[in-house]
């Protein structure tokens, strides 16, 4: 069991309200999904494994046996890897659903070897912050005709040790670092949910929060890589100290829990949290200039342009979906 391990007590029920939860078939994903099932919410499940996924559901139904004003659980496939997979996952949610209340972005990859995604992006940054950036701008226009709506960036507090690379955020001229590729991209998950919440605000959008989170150090697949030989050298820290302060996915989805459905944090936005409470970001964290920056290299990396206005019906958005 890990240490300090905060826990949400809302109540607060999730009838009617559709939530999208990006990762959801495993891990902290799965157990915030089982949440949102005994609320009362419609939830999508959007995963790269959709056999998976159906497999989560039927675990999630049992588990749920005998209670009562249960959702409802569906799936979509996403590969946060591609984008043409985002713009395909986001044309679907947006047909079928006439609200979306919560935007879960939880999905991830930690220290993985070096890779490319499918659009030639380093792959942490690609599948951590591009893909979720991309399905967030998508979804957006109907998440602020869904108010009161919250959208919810899982990161890490290993963001506090990042840096955003501005001249090489896709590791072409450095040699590349596996700590330092997933450090970078959980800053931009902060960065992300600083920038959205700043113009969200500026566009006078009212009753969309963001808010952005770490876990906690938690005993999921997100850490398999950590067995690559690679790590070798790493490996007596984990078990020597690091293993203390594991949580369970239970536990580690508390935060993202709170976040989502806690009353408190209705009126609060752009912030970080840890073991549900308000929590300190780094340094590199408070840069608005460069907050400003990535959001503005991210609409051209995944190819929406400059002028791309999220928070407005899109006319064609059709056009950009295909």
């Amino acid at each position: 069991m890990g240490l300090f391990s905060g826990k949400c007590v809302s109540m607060a029920r999730l009838d009617g309200k559709v939530a999208v939860v990006t990762g959801a078939n495993t891990g902290i994903g799965k157990e915030t999904v089982k949440d949102f099932f005994k609320r009362g919410a419609r939830i999508i499940l959007a995963c790269r494994n959709v056999d998976k996924a159906n497999e989560a559901i039927e675990d999630i139904k049992k588990q749920c046996e005998g209670c009562e004003n249960l959702g409802q659980l569906d799936v979509v496939r996403l590969d946060l890897s591609s984008l043409s997979s985002v713009k395909m996952c986001a044309k679907a949610v947006l047909e079928s659903e006439q609200e979306i209340n919560l935007l879960v972005n939880n999905a991830g990859v930690m220290m993985c070897p070096k890779g490319r995604t499918e659009d030639g992006f380093e792959t942490q940054l690609g599948t951590n912050h591009l893909g979720h950036f991309l399905l967030t701008m998508l979804l957006l226009p109907k998440i602020c005709q869904s108010t009161p709506a919250r959208i919810v960036n899982v990161s890490s507090v290993a963001h506090k040790m990042g840096y955003i690379d501005f001249e090489d955020l896709n590791w072409v001229k450095r040699r590349y670092s596996a700590l330092g590729a997933y450090q970078q991209s959980k800053l931009a998950n902060v960065l992300f949910t600083t920038e959205l919440a700043r113009r969200l605000g500026e566009a006078d959008i009212k009753g969309v929060t963001v808010y952005c989170l770490h876990p906690g150090v938690v005993a999921t697949e997100l850490g398999r890589h950590l067995d690559n030989v690679y790590f070798r050298d790493i490996q007596w820290i984990w078990r020597i100290f690091i293993k203390k302060f594991i949580k369970t996915p239970e536990q580690g989805a508390q935060t993202t829990i709170y976040c989502s459905v806690d009353e408190k944090c209705a009126d609060e936005t752009g912030l970080y949290y840890s073991d549900c409470k308000i929590a300190e970001v780094s340094r590199n964290a408070k840069h608005l200039k460069d907050a400003e920056r990535l959001w503005n290299e991210s609409l051209e990396l995944v190819q929406l342009g400059k002028d791309y206005n999220p928070f407005k019906q899109i006319n064609n958005l059709e056009s950009i979906l295909t």
